[in-house]
């Protein structure tokens, strides 16, 4: 039983001695809404801080932005999607485009033929049974699929067409 007494001791004994000076947990805002916990009474007073209270504040030191002479212009506007990187050659750009909607429209060409092929595999809702469907719940499954493929390709489809539409036109 004495151990036990003597283990509270010297586990209170090391909270006490472990505790921080009564200044470094107090919180000052200073002028220019800078908080810190780093001051003393007197050099809190002297620079004008003023204690906050009313819970817990956490200090979390943030970089500071690169002043307004360091940051690249964005072209005179102030957009967040704006590329500091040098700007392309009209020529590069339309041969860029014109190679982008040549490959969107090769890849639209196979998936409406994916897509003809699935509805006429489809039949309009009665594809023809395969020998391994014995079981009817097999067919029911392969038309099912069949119905997500068709959805899915036009899904696929639709979205090859809104990607040639923000493409810039043909020359």
């Amino acid at each position: 039983m004495p151990r036990i007494d003597f283990c509270r001791l010297l586990v209170m004994a090391a909270c006490i001695t472990s505790a921080a000076p009564a200044w470094s947990q107090t919180v000052y805002r200073c002028p220019g809404n800078h908080f810190t916990n780093a001051l003393t009474p007197k050099e809190a007073e002297a620079k004008g801080c003023r204690v906050v209270e009313g819970g817990n504040v956490t200090i979390v030191e943030s970089r500071r932005p690169p002043p307004a002479a360091a940051r690249p212009s964005g072209g005179g506007t102030s957009s967040a999607a704006a590329s500091p990187g040098p700007r392309i050659d009209p020529n590069e750009q339309r041969a860029r485009d014109s190679d982008a909607r040549r490959i969107l429209e090769a890849e639209l060409r196979r998936e409406e033929e994916a897509l003809a092929a699935l509805r006429k595999e489809y039949n309009n809702g009665e594809p023809e049974r395969r020998g391994d469907e014995r079981n009817y719940q097999k067919y029911l499954d392969r038309v099912a699929a069949l119905q997500a493929d068709i959805a899915r390709k036009e899904a696929d489809i639709a979205s090859i067409r809104r990607e040639l539409a923000r493409l810039p036109a043909a020359p």
